[in-house]
């Protein structure tokens, strides 16, 4: 997209493609799964003509940044993660930046804000909000409990399972299936009907998401396939074992959420629940403001760019 820059950074080990706009205080803008910096691409725009740094990496595993080792997962935890970003922040430098973050990108940011927050200025999260963790179960233990085996996040575990199954489905395919997913109800990969009930269900592209679009995921991740980003899933239960020290921490910095109405994990059992009712608010103490967008699903940076925009800009303007 003209006008954004890309660059590579050796940080901690890997080679982190960075996409950046704009001059003034830096945003940090963190994807999730399975996307790219690329994701971002209306925020970077906007931030940058509203006078800030838009600074899009792709994350650890994904795109155009290489050096992780695929083939073991156990190198894609919330602590290597972090520690990229905190070298990427460190080699821009910046003492603090603000952090926006989606999807595996807003967990990621939790746990910057967690681990670092002397490196954050303000935080607005997108579509997933801090759980705590359960010093009593494992996090796969505890979707296996609630949504049984058959669980996307269940499936994600077993090395090379779903790698073969994306690839039967083909590349193009996998992309508008997840982009285009709109059901609040959990999601589910049977093994014999790998996207469930949606598996041979048609799909017929919404307005917000283009062929361009997609065909730009799908080249990066028939480069590199999509075990970097599942990796990541596959930590959740080495993340809890290292993430001990901070059983009952809290996220102390100024802290806005943005969910999509019929965003899947906002339809969590308990989780508007734990969101509206004060659990949210215990343990992000300086969360300001709540932010449901009606009718909009998971993928908001690219399904409502102008709204998720205009939150984010008002929130950054507080400082």
């Amino acid at each position: 997209m003209e006008g954004i820059n890309h660059k590579m950074i050796t940080i901690n080990s890997i080679n982190m493609h960075v996409a950046e706009m704009g001059e003034g205080p830096i945003v940090l803008l963190l994807h999730g799964f399975p996307e790219l910096w690329y994701s971002w691409r209306h925020q970077i725009l906007f931030l940058a003509a509203h006078g800030y740094h838009a600074v899009a990496p792709d994350l650890r595993g994904y795109g155009d940044t290489t050096g992780a080792p695929l083939h073991d997962p156990t190198k894609f935890t919330t602590l290597h993660v972090v520690g990229d970003l905190v070298a990427l922040i460190d080699t821009m430098g910046a003492d603090k930046v603000f952090v926006v973050g989606h999807d595996w990108g807003a967990m990621i940011a939790w746990k910057l804000c967690l681990f670092r927050p002397d490196k954050v200025k303000a935080l607005v999260n997108l579509s997933v909000h801090f759980a705590p963790r359960n010093p009593q179960q494992k996090v796969v233990e505890n979707f296996r409990a609630l949504f049984g085996d058959d669980h996307y996040i269940c499936r994600f575990q077993e090395p090379g399972e779903i790698e073969a199954v994306f690839a039967s489905v083909g590349t193009k395919q996998v992309i508008k299936k997840f982009l285009t997913h709109r059901d609040p109800d959990p999601f589910y990969f049977p093994k014999d009907k790998p996207f469930g009930d949606e598996h041979d269900t048609p799909i017929v592209l919404p307005s917000w998401l283009t062929e361009e679009d997609v065909d730009y995921y799908t080249k990066k991740f028939e480069q590199t396939g999509f075990t970097g980003g599942i990796n990541y899933y596959r930590c959740f239960d080495l993340n809890w074992e290292l993430e001990a020290p901070w059983t009952n921490a809290k996220v102390m910095v100024p802290v806005k959420f943005v969910v999509g109405e019929l965003d899947l994990v906002y339809n969590i059992p308990h989780a508007k629940e734990y969101i509206h009712n004060g659990g949210f608010h215990k343990y992000v103490p300086l969360l300001e403001e709540v932010v449901v967008i009606e009718g909009a699903a998971h993928f908001i940076t690219q399904e409502v760019p102008d709204k998720v925009n205009q939150h984010i800009f008002d929130f950054l303007q507080k400082f």
